[in-house]
């Protein structure tokens, strides 16, 4: 009789899994949907390193260093990543992930799709977005339990953003004034990038390095989760390892902190596995 209960148990709980996996990839599709419906065409097609005549000394080097004149400008990218998470608040408690991102530039919006290994044999299953305008962040366990859901608000829709204007280096024809990024100088290394989506106006700095190449970017203020609550904080993201793909050059290794007064407090450190262009025509 223990035995036939266990077995039943085993059954129910691998259903339940099943049930929850099948319900997580359908509400993903929805997403995805909802973020190609709202696509369109990307102009010019091609890039003109005379648009870039009028700009910050350090953001010139950088589209000289890592795109080639008439590069077609991204339309789209699916990125993969693997890395860690860290899931502590008071301490580090890191954990493995891996995530399938498909980001679209015109209309700006994203879809990071992650599984995090929270304990042996279970897995936090976490949407974060931002799409048509709208920011989410949606975590569940197994795609059943929801763990957190946070959308619909301007501060999550900020911070999304945000996100997508970190992680531009992986998309850098994005960076262009030519798509609606104007650039700021502040000094020979540095400069600021302002970009607008429907009412929402952000600023972020951007840093290069001795290279030419975009070490962090920076925002002074965005919605960190303390006990529920959204705490405006300065938040870096830092990347490295540039390499050529489809003729760019491109980081592939990245970490993203919070500026707290006590130090950097690291969060997430992933790497690409691959890369996967979509450009105008």
């Amino acid at each position: 009789m223990i035995l036939w209960i266990i077995a039943i148990l085993a059954v129910a709980a691998a259903s339940a899994i099943l049930y929850g996996k099948h319900r997580w990839e359908s509400g993903t599709n929805e997403l995805l949907a909802r973020l190609e419906a709202g696509r369109r065409a990307v102009g010019p097609a091609t890039y003109d390193a005379r648009e870039l005549d009028s700009l910050p000394a350090p953001v010139q080097r950088y589209f000289r260093k890592v795109l080639q004149d008439a590069q077609p400008m991204i339309a789209a990218v699916t990125v993969e990543h693997t890395g860690t998470f860290n899931m502590g608040e008071k301490s580090d408690n890191w954990k493995k992930f891996a995530s399938r991102q498909r980001v679209i530039t015109q209309r700006r919006g994203f879809l990071w799709d992650a599984r995090v290994a929270v304990v042996p044999g279970i897995a936090a299953y976490v949407h974060d977005a931002f799409v048509a305008g709208e920011g989410i962040l949606h975590a569940t366990a197994f795609g059943l339990v929801t763990i957190m859901n946070l959308r619909g608000t301007r501060e999550v829709a900020e911070g999304e953003l945000m996100r997508y204007l970190a992680e531009a280096a992986w998309y850098p024809t994005a960076l262009l004034p030519s798509q609606g990024v104007r650039w700021e100088a502040v000094d020979d290394s540095s400069a600021r990038a302002t970009l607008v989506d429907g009412d929402i106006t952000l600023t972020m700095l951007f840093t290069f390095d001795d290279a030419g190449l975009i070490a962090s970017t920076r925002a002074e203020a965005r919605g960190r989760l303390v006990e529920g609550a959204a705490i405006p904080t300065p938040w870096e993201g830092r990347v490295w390892d540039y390499e050529v793909r489809d003729g760019m050059l491109v980081p592939l290794s990245g970490e993203v902190a919070w500026i707290l007064p006590e130090g950097p407090k690291p969060y997430w450190r992933g790497r690409i596995e691959r890369l996967e262009y979509e450009f105008g025509r």
